[in-house]
């Protein structure tokens, strides 16, 4: 089986934990259900995600040279 997340194409996904978590939701001044959201069936996450958790994508921008989004894993 192929490992989508794995791809060149695939920015990276990486699982904050609570501390960095508070810290977004601070920043942006937002609860944490107001994230965007992403499946955790989606194949770019890794098996560690779990429902609830926020996931932070890093990905190439042509404007800022990288762009940060963040979601909320639900199910």
């Amino acid at each position: 089986m192929v490992d989508v997340s794995q791809h060149e194409l695939v920015p990276d996904h990486v699982l904050l934990d609570a501390d960095e978590i508070e810290e977004v939701l601070a920043e942006y001044d937002v609860k944490k259900t107001n994230l965007p959201k992403i499946k955790r069936t989606d194949p770019a996450l890794s098996d560690e995600a779990e429902v609830g958790d926020v996931v932070k994508i890093v990905r190439n921008s042509r404007t800022t040279d990288e762009a940060v989004v963040y979601r909320l894993v639900v199910s």
